[in-house]
């Protein structure tokens, strides 16, 4: 029989993980395989190098790391710094002493300047300094795709790293205090509807703009990548290429759940980073294009919240506060 691609997602029940599953599913050439952090602690250096001995895997699609908002970030530097780079080094080491033949390691926006020029493109790396509140995550994530960079220029590993934009879809962390901003917003409008609540207030002006993508079409991107002979395994960036604002954002949201109430800016409150978006010059060449539309990918992202529960109930009979990415 012809032989199956052994394809190893790290973080399957993510929400990064979980939508490359799906998409990698479809494919009869293809062997996806995964394990849970029971079976396999990628923080266990011997244990990872012993589970590359065993199996002849041929691509690995690194998206397994601890994650969190900013509140988790912030208060916790330290064990994002130390947890990422440790699974990273560990999982990017063990792919080149088993001679895994591609691996693609999946960062994040953070890993660029705070005050990169807008659209952020990949040479905007480590051009100045890091958003402070979540340094430790990103200086992490810019060693795991550095070492996949040095891999490949010492040793010509097939190596290479992709920069995915913010994200949302289906398998998200929907928890009132550590989701990011769109899971954030979805239950805090969820909530506010279930109560019969009269407005939710947004901080700051909701001028900020933002880009989103949905996980689904971050894993066609990552597919797409890994399958082209144009990618000329410099660092990517994944991007839908479009941005709207904080405050369109939240009557966007307010539509797909239906919230009856009204939506209102707090001036008072932060705005954060004006933009950030990023330039996807790249990716385009390659010939991709996203296929989910934001609002689409919203009410498909309520539908999989609601069938799954992740709502609890109301805290409190109070006016609801989303604080935006």
């Amino acid at each position: 029989m012809p032989h199956k691609k052994q394809v190893y997602v790290t973080g399957h029940k993510g929400l990064v993980g979980s939508a490359l599953v799906r998409a990698l599913s479809g494919n009869p050439d293809v062997e996806v395989i995964t394990r849970t952090r029971q079976e396999l602690d990628l923080l266990n250096q011997g244990a990872v190098h012993q589970f590359f001995s065993r199996y002849a895997i041929d691509i690995v699609i690194h998206a397994a790391g601890k994650v969190g908002g900013i509140v988790a970030n912030q208060s916790a530097q330290a064990d994002f710094l130390y947890e990422n780079l440790l699974v990273a080094s560990n999982v990017i080491g063990a792919a080149a002493k088993n001679s895994v033949g591609k691996l693609l390691y999946l960062g994040s926006s953070c890993v660029y300047p705070k005050l990169a020029p807008q659209p952020i493109r990949e040479e905007s790396l480590l051009s100045s300094a890091l958003e402070s509140t979540n340094e430790g995550y990103a200086v992490a994530k810019i060693a795991g795709l550095k070492l996949c960079e040095m891999f490949r220029l010492q040793y010509g590993k097939d190596f290479f790293a992709a920069m995915p934009t913010n994200l949302y879809g289906p398998g998200d962390n929907f928890h009132p205090t550590s989701s990011h901003v769109i899971p954030g917003m979805m239950r805090r409008f969820h909530e506010a509807k279930i109560k019969g609540g009269k407005s939710v207030i947004i901080w700051g002006t909701g001028s900020p703009l933002r880009e989103f993508l949905h996980v689904d079409d971050l894993a066609r991107a990552c597919i797409l990548i890994l399958n082209s002979d144009q990618y000329d395994k410099k660092l990517i960036n994944i991007g839908s290429g479009e941005e709207l604002s904080i405050l369109e954002l939240a009557l966007l949201m307010q539509q797909v759940v239906g919230f009856k109430g009204q939506v209102l800016a707090d001036p008072s409150r932060p705005d954060g980073t004006p933009r950030k978006r990023l330039d996807t010059s790249r990716l385009l060449a390659l010939g991709f294009k996203p296929q989910i539309s934001l609002r689409e990918g919203l009410a498909k992202t309520y539908a999989w919240a609601l069938a799954h529960q992740v709502f609890e109930p109301p805290r409190r009979n109070e006016p609801t506060i989303i604080a935006h990415a």
